[in-house]
Order: structure tokens, then C-alpha cells, then sequence
């Protein structure tokens, strides 16, 4: 369990989301107050016809009908670094020993160049955020009462094709990390290391 103890620096991170902890991919935000974020999938709705876009809407307007607790949709752009992706081609391109494979590479590696030269490429991550109101002391109850909520949302949304994954506590820090520094989380991700030496480091401050 990652821990946030202290006084914040005025406009950071910490003091804008007011994170307590994370345990076991449970965020919580204040002291009544928990979530849990589904990862979800995605569909071409523009590929499908006619009679398969109205099967989908419906389902998804019972879906969001049927529901008696609320839930955030959280669509998450960021700028995909490309420099390792073509780090990866140029050692391909070494350890190639057939010239014809070694130039189709190189050929690839300059059509992507070109390519993101003048255009950024984006990926897009979507995002359900579970949450509940509670008093209980009992984490893996609170815990449990969360998972109730995010099956619901997986299996209905799985009636449309769409998959969904929950975030661990690690993938929770990234995502949060992304938002306030994306700078640095492109350059210093974050690995599952430096998450363990700052809960041991926050731990240790607080005892």
C-alpha cells in the first residue's frame, strides 16, 4: 500500500487530488471516499452497419439507464514517444543478416520518421471510474462492495464488445503521474522498483 503523508507543496499533485493511499488498485481520495478504475477496450462504431449501431445504443442507453450508482468516463489522450519504437527498428535492423529484410526495414524506419515529423501521433486510453461513499473500516469490505459495482459495469459493456481491466495500484500512480508531469513520465516512467522505494520511504517518514 502506497501512502501520502505531510504537508504538500502549495499546487501540487497531492494537494490537488487528495490522495491518501492506494491499496490493492483502491484509491482513496479523503476519508469516506474510495474508487476503483476500469481500463476499458474500445469499437469501431463507424465500421459497423446500421443494424448493428442500433443494437449497440441500445444496449448501452439500458446500460447507463439501469445503473443506481454513479460513474465517471475519464478519456485520457496522450502523445505516443516514438523515439523507442524506432530504437527497436534500428537494432532489428543490426541483428538482420538478409539484405532485403535489412532495407525493408530501413525503408519503414524512414516512412515513420517522415511521418510523425510533421504530425504528433496520439493514442487515446479510456477509463471508468467506480466510486463509493463509505464509513466502513473493513478495506476488503469497501473493496468488495467496488468490485460489485465494476463487474456490473464489465459485463454490460462487455454486451457491446468492450473489454474492460482493472488498474492496479501501480497503473493508478502512472496514470496520475501522466496527468501532472507528462513530461517526465515519458522520459522516468514509473516501474514497479521506484513504487516499492517510495512506500517504503513514505512508510518509514510516518513512523
Amino acid at each position: 500500500m502506497l501512502k501520502f503523508f505531510g504537508q504538500s507543496k502549495p499546487g501540487s499533485a497531492q494537494k490537488q487530488i487528495d490522495i491518501e493511499n492506494i491499496n490493492e488498485g483502491v484509491l482513496k481520495i479523503s476519508k469516506e471516499e474510495y474508487r476503483l478504475i476500469l481500463k476499458t477496450g474500445s469499437i469501431n462504431f463507424e465500421l459497423k452497419n446500421e443494424q448493428e449501431q442500433d443494437a449497440i445504443i441500445d444496449i448501452y442507453e439500458n446500460f447507463l439507464n439501469g445503473l443506481n450508482f454513479p460513474i465517471q468516463i475519464l478519456i485520457r489522450t496522450r502523445e505516443l514517444n516514438i523515439k523507442e519504437y524506432l530504437e527497436e527498428l534500428d537494432n532489428l535492423e543490426k541483428n538482420e543478416d538478409e539484405d532485403i529484410y535489412k532495407l525493408q526495414i530501413q525503408n519503414y524506419s524512414k516512412y515513420i520518421e517522415e511521418l510523425v515529423r510533421d504530425n504528433k501521433i496520439i493514442s487515446r486510453n479510456f477509463y471508468i471510474v467506480v466510486g463509493i461513499t463509505s464509513k466502513e473500516k473493513d478495506q476488503s469490505l469497501i473493496r468488495d462492495q467496488l468490485l460489485i459495482k465494476s463487474d456490473l459495469v464489465s459485463k454490460n459493456l462487455s454486451k457491446i464488445g468492450i473489454t474492460t481491466k482493472q488498474l492496479d495500484s501501480l497503473e493508478i500512480i502512472d496514470l496520475f503521474y501522466s496527468f501532472y508531469s507528462p513530461n517526465n513520465s515519458r522520459n522516468q516512467p514509473i516501474s514497479e522498483i521506484s513504487l516499492l522505494a517510495l512506500d517504503e520511504e513514505y512508510i518509514r517518514s510516518y513512523k
